[in-house]
């Protein structure tokens, strides 16, 4: 039987249940309420109100604008949408690098203003005070290693990660660094899936994975690349589930049509 049949809330301590008996972990993105509620009626483990929603939701070029506010607006919208699953909050950037009291302060705020369940922040050693600090404060994190959008501009690009050796080492030790200072999961982005695997079984927390391969104990993809509704980013790691943007667009095709034509509404649709 599944976890998500055997409990009412997915809490972290299920998601360690479903690593120590092998079931993967599924979770997406998701930043309203509409989009949560039919995610959380699906079966879905796990909803990341990620800073992603700076690109798709507010279309800018990398995650970096979107403030702490923003991100607390659309966790909030979330939580009120999902009633089963956990929910993760990513911490934006410039509220928790560099500063702990700074990243308590905001976690602080993220929980107590949205109901949220966890918050994720990118980055290992160099945030670890950071991590302890909020882990004290009785907040789960969720840690984040490989591809760290937020660093973007100190990469210079979003190819994979941690191919040579001496990157792959420093991934390693900032996963077991994470895991002793009280990380619930790690989520490993675009790095070579043998990597992804030795992480993975070194470690008694969970990892999710995105192009990190399938050897990770769960996988989270960004709900508008699934859905097939941005139509420009289509990397070698996505599976495409629907094409929304075709049948969206479709759809308000017919309507237009129907509207200038004038067969929108008809005799049945108005009183």
């Amino acid at each position: 039987m599944s976890v998500n049949k055997e409990t009412r809330r997915i809490t972290t301590h299920t998601l360690q249940q479903m690593k120590s008996r092998g079931e993967k972990i599924a979770m997406l993105t998701a930043y309203d309420y509409s989009f949560a509620k039919t995610f959380d009626a699906a079966g879905i483990d796990v909803l990341l109100v990620g800073d992603s929603a700076s690109n798709v939701m507010a279309g800018h070029e990398t995650t970096l604008p979107i403030t702490l506010d923003q991100m607390i607006y659309h966790a909030s919208s979330v939580v009120r949408g999902a009633g089963r699953c956990l929910v993760v909050v990513d911490l934006p950037f410039g509220a928790y690098q560099g500063n702990s009291k700074e990243a308590l302060m905001s976690t602080i705020r993220i929980m107590k203003e949205t109901g949220a369940h966890a918050v994720k922040l990118e980055g290992g050693a160099e945030v670890l005070e950071s991590v302890k600090r909020i882990i004290s404060a009785g907040v789960p994190v969720m840690g984040h290693l490989g591809l760290t959008p937020q660093s973007i501009y100190k990469f210079g690009t979003y190819t994979v990660r941690a191919k040579e050796e001496t990157e792959a080492e420093k991934l390693q030790q900032d996963a077991r660094l994470l895991e002793e200072a009280g990380c619930f999961s790690i989520v490993l982005e675009k790095i070579p899936a043998s990597l992804a695997q030795t992480v993975s079984t070194s470690l008694q927390i969970p990892t999710i994975g995105i192009g990190a391969g399938n050897h990770c104990d769960g996988q989270v993809l960004v709900m508008h690349d699934m859905l097939g509704i941005t139509t420009e980013f289509k990397p070698r790691f996505l599976r495409q589930y629907l094409n929304l943007n075709d049948m969206m667009t479709h759809a308000v095709r017919n309507y237009i049509s129907d509207v200038k034509e004038g067969n929108f509404p008809n005799e049945n649709e108005q009183y």
